[in-house]
C-alpha cells in the first residue's frame, strides 16, 4: 500500500472516534519523560490542538517531581521520601508551589499557545478549584499496630469545583492544572498529579483519563503487556500481585476514575511520540486501558 493509501486509511479508521469524542472532555496528566524531551513536548503540545480543533476538550494536570527535586538540591533543602512520597515541611512546600505553579505549569501552558493553542494555567487554589486534606498514612506492620507517617503537607483531593474548568471550556480555553490544593483553613498542600487527574476526570465526567508514563504499560508476570482489563480484573491483578511498584498507586487512579463514571481509563507510554492521537483515534490502540465491563 503507498503511503498516500495509509495516509488516507488512517484518516477513514479514525473518523468514528472523532464522532465519539466530539464535544466530550479527556483529562491527560502529562508527566515523565514526555515532559523532558523537546521533540516529545512538541508532539504532545499539537497533539492536544489537534484534539481541540476537532471538538474534544482536553484538561491537563501535571507532574513535575524532578523539577522539584533539582530546585530543593539547589536550595540545598533535603528531600525524605516514605513510601514514594516526598515528606513536604513549610519549606519544601513553598518550593513545591514555587516550581510547580510558578514554572512548571507556565511552560506547558507556553509550550501550547507557541503551537497554536489557547491554554490557562490553573492551581487547585484558583477559585478553590481542588479542596484538599492532610493525607494520612498508616504502614501495616506483621507484629505491631500500624506506623503513622506524618508527611507534613502531602494531601488528598476532598472535592473538586469544577465551574472555572467549565468557563475556560466554554470560552474554547484548555485548562492546565497544577497539582496543588487548598483545605477549608486556606492550607495549601501537595497532591500526587495521577490522584488529581483521577479526581478532575470523576467531577467533570470526562470520557476518557490518560496518565502518561515511562513504560509501555501495565505488565504482566511475563513483562508482557496487557492492552485491555475491566475494573475486576484489575482489582484481581493487585489482588494477585501481578501489579508492582509504582504501577500500583497509577492503577488505583485508574480504578477510582472507571468506578467514579469515566467510561475508559489508559496508561499510556509518553516515550512514544503521538501517543495520545495513536490511543484516540486507532482501533487496536495501544498501552494499556481499564473499562468498567
Amino acid at each position: 500500500m503507498s503511503q498516500e493509501a495509509l495516509r488516507a486509511a488512517f484518516l477513514l479508521e479514525a473518523l468514528p472516534y472523532i464522532r465519539e469524542f466530539y464535544g466530550q472532555t479527556i483529562v491527560i496528566k502529562y508527566g515523565g519523560h514526555a515532559m523532558k524531551d523537546e521533540a516529545l513536548r512538541k508532539s504532545f503540545a499539537l497533539n492536544i490542538q489537534l484534539l481541540r480543533y476537532i471538538g474534544v476538550n482536553p484538561v491537563i494536570v501535571h507532574g513535575g517531581g524532578p523539577q522539584i527535586g533539582n530546585m530543593l538540591k539547589q536550595l540545598g533543602i533535603t528531600s525524605e521520601f516514605r513510601q514514594g512520597l516526598r515528606v513536604t515541611d513549610e519549606a519544601t512546600m513553598d518550593v513545591v508551589e514555587m516550581v510547580l505553579v510558578g514554572k512548571v505549569n507556565k511552560e506547558i501552558v507556553n509550550l501550547i499557545n507557541t503551537q497554536g493553542g489557547r491554554a490557562v494555567g490553573l492551581s487547585g487554589k484558583d477559585g478553590r478549584m481542588i479542596w484538599a486534606q492532610k493525607l494520612e498514612m498508616a504502614v501495616e506492620r506483621a507484629d505491631a499496630p500500624p506506623e503513622i507517617i506524618d508527611l507534613g503537607k502531602v494531601g488528598e483531593v476532598v472535592a473538586v469545583d469544577t465551574s472555572v474548568i467549565s468557563s475556560l471550556q466554554a470560552a474554547n480555553f484548555i485548562p492546565v492544572i497544577a497539582p496543588v490544593g487548598v483545605d477549608e483553613e486556606g492550607n495549601t498542600y501537595n497532591i500526587n498529579a495521577d490522584s488529581v487527574a483521577s479526581a478532575v476526570a470523576v467531577a467533570v465526567g470526562a470520557k476518557k483519563l490518560i496518565l502518561l508514563t515511562d513504560v509501555p504499560g501495565v505488565l504482566d508476570k511475563k513483562g508482557e503487556l496487557i492492552s485491555s482489563m475491566t475494573l475486576h480484573q484489575a482489582v484481581h491483578a493487585l489482588e494477585q500481585g501481578v501489579v508492582t511498584g509504582g504501577m500500583i498507586p497509577k492503577i488505583k487512579c485508574c480504578l477510582e476514575a472507571v468506578d467514579g463514571g469515566v467510561s475508559k481509563a489508559h496508561i499510556l507510554d509518553g516515550r512514544v511520540e503521538n501517543v495520545i492521537l495513536l490511543e484516540m483515534f486507532t482501533q487496536g490502540g495501544i498501552g494499556s486501558e481499564i473499562t468498567s465491563k
